[in-house]
């Protein structure tokens, strides 16, 4: 007798009836929506020490890479609107990390700039991306293969949002 836990597939693997494509474990969506819960989860004792949230922890990654950014740029860079990276970046500032400033071109855009500890911090969050690495049991070629896959898929994915909703 079957357990209803397990869709009907083919011998290779994928599902053989309509109703067994829903299946929980069979969902993309599913997969990577506990894989982010899961990451999530690995990085908040990773970045206790640095007093930053995993959503300040991009934030900064993207400072590091490019200082004195506009928010516009941030919220590209990390798909966030101004309404979700408005209150990280007031945090940062009032953590000492980060600086808002009027561009002196344009007073309707706000720069963003890392603070002499902002710049500090980054010296202590090289270990970070070591310790994911060690957690995900992956070989570094298989981590990059597979940033490089998911990437696609996003960009895939936006994609097609854009043209349906054309």
């Amino acid at each position: 007798m079957r357990s209803t836990n397990a869709p009907d597939t083919t011998p290779d693997g994928p599902p053989a009836t309509a109703d067994a494509w829903l299946a929980l474990d069979l969902q993309l969506c599913f997969a990577l929506y506990s894989s982010s819960l899961a990451m999530t989860k690995l990085y908040k004792p990773l970045l206790d020490p640095l007093g930053l949230t995993y959503p300040q922890y991009l934030v900064m990654l993207v400072l590091w890479e490019t200082d004195d950014v506009s928010v516009g740029e941030l919220g590209h860079r990390l798909s966030l609107d101004s309404g979700t990276l408005t209150p990280l970046l007031k945090r940062l500032e009032a953590s000492g990390y980060v600086t808002r400033v009027r561009d002196r071109q344009d007073e309707r855009r706000v720069r963003v700039q890392l603070t002499p500890p902002g710049r500090a911090l980054k010296a202590q969050a090289h270990a970070v991306p070591q310790a994911v690495a060690c957690a995900s049991g992956c070989a570094l070629d298989e981590l990059v293969t597979l940033t490089q896959r998911l990437k696609q898929l996003r960009d895939n994915l936006a994609q097609h949002a854009e043209r349906a909703a054309a």
